[in-house]
């Protein structure tokens, strides 16, 4: 399906990217702490109105 080099690249691809996004993360990690304060209560909202979501989907369909 893909050739050797093409899994090469994309686990170099890989590896350099993420390498690059934690040196980014650490980088501005004060000014997250400052601006985006409290950002963790909106995404456990969004992620239980899924969850409701699902459930509403499971129970209706029967």
């Amino acid at each position: 399906m893909f050739s050797t080099g093409q899994l090469y690249f994309a686990a170099f691809f890989v590896v350099v990217f993420v390498a690059a996004m934690i040196y980014v993360y650490r980088k501005d990690l004060k000014l997250h702490k400052k601006y985006y304060k409290g950002s963790y209560w909106i995404l456990i909202a969004f992620l239980a109105f899924i969850a409701i979501l699902f459930c509403i989907k499971y129970f209706v369909k029967e």
